[in-house]
């Protein structure tokens, strides 16, 4: 059995790149171009939903100001191409995207391009992808808890209103499965503030293979893990 929504932690690219001499921001441009071809591995697949872990809220805040430039170039020219260009992957699938994370912190022009991404492709329904970029797990939940506080506060909503569907409903992925599958690439073996309410009992399958690095056959060698797998849900 397939996963219906399959997370994805895409780290290694800096690592990658060093290996290979080049400096960081390459291995971020040879990580886009992966996380290109792994949706449409994915889309190919059947798999619905997939929730991609671009860059996270401490990496926007520490990253070195010249490779965090060149991250979001990169990210830019991407949303560019998912705009104009019919044959991008986004489009030949029927992608729906999303954005997820704090992104009113990302540059103006770019969310700019980021919101004509998701005027564009809102209409698809075939495939959706959540794209975390100045994400937070923690900062997630504490945005969710504001909302239902101001919702308090307005009478909308009382304190014995408050369960797991009420907050589900106001996390960033409302609407949408939480994830069965959890991907890492690079060799860490941890979810690093990814989706920490969504994952409680998603299938963690981990890999030493760089992010830029990952093939299709370890693609599918992950599918395939999960499907062998007899999922518990804390039973």
């Amino acid at each position: 059995m397939l996963p219906q929504h399959v997370g994805i932690i895409l780290d290694g690219n800096r690592r990658f790149a060093r290996e290979l001499m080049k400096t960081p921001w390459l291995g971020h441009k040879m990580g886009l171009e992966k996380a290109r071809t792994v949706l449409g591995w994915a889309c190919e697949r059947g798999i619905k939903y997939v929730t991609a872990y671009v860059l996270s809220l401490e990496n926007f805040q520490t990253r070195p100001k010249k490779e965090l430039k060149m991250i979001l170039e990169y990210f830019g020219e991407e949303m560019d191409n998912i705009v104009n260009d019919a044959n991008h992957v986004i489009n030949r699938f029927a992608v729906q995207v999303r954005f997820i994370g704090r992104t009113h912190i990302l540059p103006d022009k770019l969310q700019a391009k980021m919101r004509k991404v998701e005027q564009k492709t809102k209409g698809n329904k075939k495939h959706t992808i959540n794209i975390a970029i100045a994400y937070g797990g923690q900062q997630e939940l504490v945005d969710a808890m504001k909302k239902i506080l101001q919702e308090g506060l307005a009478g909308v909503i009382k304190p014995s209103d408050l369960d797991e569907t009420l907050l589900k409903e106001h996390l960033y992925t409302n609407g949408q499965p939480y994830p069965d599958m959890i991907l890492r690439t690079g060799g860490e073996k941890r979810l690093s503030n990814f989706l920490p309410f969504q994952a409680a009992y998603s299938e963690l399958i981990f890999t030493d293979t760089k992010w830029p690095a990952l093939t299709e056959k370890e693609f599918d060698s992950a599918l395939k893990e999960f499907s062998s797998r007899q999922r518990r849900f804390g039973r």
